[in-house]
């Protein structure tokens, strides 16, 4: 297995560019989170009451493939994601956020093709990446929400861009 697998959050320029236009090409209609508790994308942690969050759409998957010239066929998929609307904090999270639910851990290949994906329990969540990561073939593991299927962050291989790390060839 890779060694120290990589959590990472939506990058700050990323969530900037969601902001303007999401990947469904909407710009975003920020609102003030009166309850709290939307998991944030930008810095893997729910949000506090009163804070201005944004809801937009996020296709992964179809960054990658952009980024580095590879085709998730029909695995490119978007989904809703919560954002800081106004400058993100970066608090520190956990290493494995929003490990207190069941999540769906897909694996991916290099070139963004799913193969295969694993239900973990609370709590489950580093032993089911360790366990994914196992394989050869895999470059990356999506964890999602077993709820709606949403996109909560991407672990990779140290030695693995990411989704939203790749430079994009302009």
């Amino acid at each position: 297995m890779s060694e120290n697998p990589v959590v990472r959050a939506v990058r700050p320029d990323v969530r900037k560019e969601l902001l303007a236009a999401d990947d469904a090409g909407r710009a975003a209609e920020p609102f003030v989170d009166e309850e709290g508790g939307a998991p944030l994308r930008c810095c893997l942690r729910r949000s506090t009451p009163g804070e201005r969050i944004a809801l937009v759409s996020y296709a992964p998957l179809r960054r990658r493939a952009g980024a580095t010239g590879t085709d998730p066929g029909a695995y490119d998929e978007q989904g809703p994601v919560f954002l800081h609307a106004d400058e993100c904090p970066g608090a520190p999270y956990d290493p494995y956020p929003f490990g207190g639910a069941h999540r769906v851990l897909r694996r991916y290949s290099h070139d963004g093709r799913i193969l295969g994906g694993a239900l973990v329990g609370p709590g489950g969540i580093a032993a089911g990446v360790r366990d994914a990561l196992d394989g050869p073939d895999v470059a990356f593991v999506h964890v999602r929400a077993v709820e709606y299927g949403c996109f909560l962050y991407e672990v990779a291989r140290a030695d693995q861009p990411f989704s939203y790390e790749v430079a994009r060839a302009d």
